[in-house]
């Protein structure tokens, strides 16, 4: 057994190896081959087999700049989708328990809690007082 694993040390030493992007491929590959099942259609097959066949690409290269470019490539696509949700629910938690409202004057943003009735906003930035219902 230990031969079998030094042989494939050998075999993968300067190769890329698996990353994120190969991880999200493979699995990728396993969503369409059991959608395969159910839709029954040749082709959804196919294309399961060609983006296995990628990922395996990627994980043997030899050209590693290349391999990490479109890594990269990728996790700033998946960060930009993440970031975008995460702004959203602090954005909605945030609502749940302040109004913001903009200042008449110079356009500044306000936080304020929310069920405090009629109150008295003073905005920092351009020292205006403005009434809201909270």
């Amino acid at each position: 057994m230990n031969q079998m694993r030094d042989q494939f040390i050998r075999f993968m030493t300067g190769r890329y190896g698996a990353d994120k992007l190969g991880r999200f491929l493979t699995a990728a590959a396993f969503v369409l081959f059991v959608a395969g099942l159910f839709i029954r259609n040749p082709l959804v097959d196919f294309i399961a087999v060609a983006v296995l066949i990628l990922s395996y690409y990627r994980m043997f290269s030899r050209n590693i700049r290349k391999r990490f470019e479109e890594n990269q490539k990728f996790e700033r696509f998946c960060f930009k989708i993440t970031e975008t949700f995460r702004r959203l629910r602090f954005r909605f938690q945030q609502g749940m328990k302040f109004h913001i409202y903009k200042c008449p004057g110079c356009g500044q943003k306000i936080r304020v809690p929310r069920g405090k009735g009629k109150i008295k906003i003073h905005c920092p930035r351009c020292n205006t007082d403005f009434i809201k219902k909270s």
